[in-house]
């Protein structure tokens, strides 16, 4: 009963404690001025301290009594007649004035300022809660490098839940191949008090490298930062896919190459043949001038090199058609355009001539090395030179022919036209023609522009299709030369 009771009278104590530490702080100021005979005017202000003091830590209604009980403690004790209120003194009408306005604006600036106070705080809880919820790496650090803020998703993939970090540039665990680098860009940022962007693998507090890609800009005028700002975004999934894209366009690529290899199989056969025919030719040649009586050895000699240089030959078009049917990674290096569309050419050539269409090539001299994957670069060309083989067939009212050249475009970059003066698109097909499974064909796939295209972005390049000057259409696209392609480019591409 007795601690119900306890209970019950808490908060009326509590409600009760301003009240009582006013009139016992009056009190024992009166006592002691009183003591010490002070003058009324020094009394005046001491009590005018400890109303401004009451009223920055309690409400209106605790600092109005301890004005009023410091006011009769003034009249009482310090000004005639002692003992005895009576406003008959000026001090004794402008002190109840005085202390009551004071309190009352003391106690008003001091709730606005606890409420100012709390609004801040809300604000800031806020914005941690923003900060910590936002998808994103986010934190800030001073000039000195000590990490002033760290949202919890940062904490989180770090672990430091418990351990706080207190230096990101020293303490982030970036994978050893990549420290160095990330170092030198943050010390040359920091000099320079410019941002920087950056990818880099960090460690996952379960041990697992994630790429991060971190933004990082300075707060402040350039050479006079106060802070840093940082954003971090984990891109592992989106590389993970992006690769998975790559290797699919090149699954697709493959299954291009080997169908157009696979319509070309008479015209391999034939290229091949002929090298081979010239081997047994030379070779029974060869024969007859070593039975000669007495041999005739100049001309086997020279007849012998015409057999190696044959057998060479065939040797590299069996091996430009294993490469195209080879499931390689993608080898991006520079290579000599001119000497690759001549390939091309000798893959297609006995075609063209068995379907009497002409193929004028004009490659401008001097073109520059482009930097790419050669056998993908051929793979386009062959590929546009199939589709204007088969734009060609319904034509029989004017000589067929194919345009191929090759010359310098732009800044860096080469551009390759195949021409026809074929039946052309019209306006229905020509805004779909590289979108996968469109094609015009009966028996087409619909993946070979669309795949070559892909191939061309690949390579930092663009395909575009615009009508024949004439009749058909023609098909442009444009190669990075070895002089344009950056380290960002080349890094991009690099298989």
């Amino acid at each position: 009963m007795i601690r119900k009771h306890n209970v019950r009278l808490g908060p009326w104590l509590r409600r009760l404690a301003p009240y009582a530490v006013g009139g016992v702080s009056v009190a024992t100021l009166t006592a002691v001025a009183f003591y010490l005979e002070v003058h009324s005017t020094t009394a005046a202000l001491l009590y005018l301290i400890v109303i401004v003091l009451m009223a920055l830590r309690t409400g209106a209604a605790p600092s109005a009594v301890t004005a009023m009980l410091a006011y009769l403690g003034l009249d009482s004790f310090f000004t005639a007649p002692l003992f005895r209120p009576a406003m008959n003194q000026p001090l004794d009408v402008v002190a109840p004035i005085v202390f009551l306005t004071t309190a009352f604006t003391i106690n008003r600036l001091a709730a606005k300022n606890r409420q100012s106070f709390q609004e801040i705080q809300a604000l800031q809880d806020q914005l941690r809660l923003v900060m910590d919820t936002i998808p994103g790496l986010v934190w800030s650090e001073l000039p000195n490098g000590s990490v002033e803020f760290l949202n919890q998703r940062w904490r989180d993939f770090l672990g430091a839940s418990s351990t706080p970090v207190t230096d990101l540039r020293r303490n982030l665990p970036v994978h050893p191949a990549e420290a160095d680098s990330l170092a030198e860009q943050w010390q040359q940022a920091r000099m320079r008090g410019q941002a920087f962007e950056t990818e880099v693998r960090v460690r996952r507090a379960d041990g697992v490298y994630r790429r991060l890609r971190l933004h990082v800009v300075p707060a402040g005028e350039p050479g006079q930062v106060i802070k840093w700002y940082g954003l971090g975004t984990d891109i592992e999934d989106w590389r993970q896919a992006e690769e998975s894209l790559a290797k699919l366009q090149s699954e697709l690529a493959l299954v291009s190459r080997r169908t157009l290899l696979g319509e070309l199989a008479a015209s391999i056969a034939h290229e091949i043949n002929q090298p081979l025919a010239a081997i047994v030719t030379n070779g029974n040649a060869c024969l007859r001038w070593l039975g000669a009586v007495p041999p005739n050895l100049p001309e086997a000699r020279t007849t012998v090199m015409a057999i190696i240089r044959d057998g060479n030959r065939a040797a590299e078009i069996i091996a430009r058609i294993r490469a195209m049917l080879s499931r390689t990674e993608l080898k991006k290096t520079t290579f000599d355009l001119g000497a690759a569309l001549v390939e091309v050419l000798s893959l297609i050539r006995n075609d063209l001539v068995r379907k009497g269409i002409t193929i004028h090539t004009h490659l401008s001299p001097g073109i520059p090395a482009v930097f790419g994957d050669r056998v993908q670069c051929q793979q386009v060309v062959l590929n546009l030179l199939v589709n204007a083989v088969e734009a060609l067939l319904p034509v029989t009212e004017r000589r067929r022919e194919i345009r191929l050249s090759a010359e310098p475009y732009g800044n860096g970059q080469v551009l390759v036209t195949v021409e026809d003066n074929g039946v052309g698109l019209g306006e229905t097909h020509g805004a779909n023609i590289f979108d996968a499974f469109y094609t015009t064909k009966p028996d087409g796939m619909g993946l070979g522009l669309a795949i070559s295209r892909s191939i061309v972005e690949n390579h930092g390049g663009r395909l575009w299709c615009v009508a024949g000057d004439s009749f058909g259409a023609k098909f442009q696209f444009t190669l990075m030369t070895e002089g344009s392609v950056g380290d960002g480019f080349a890094n991009r591409v690099r298989g």
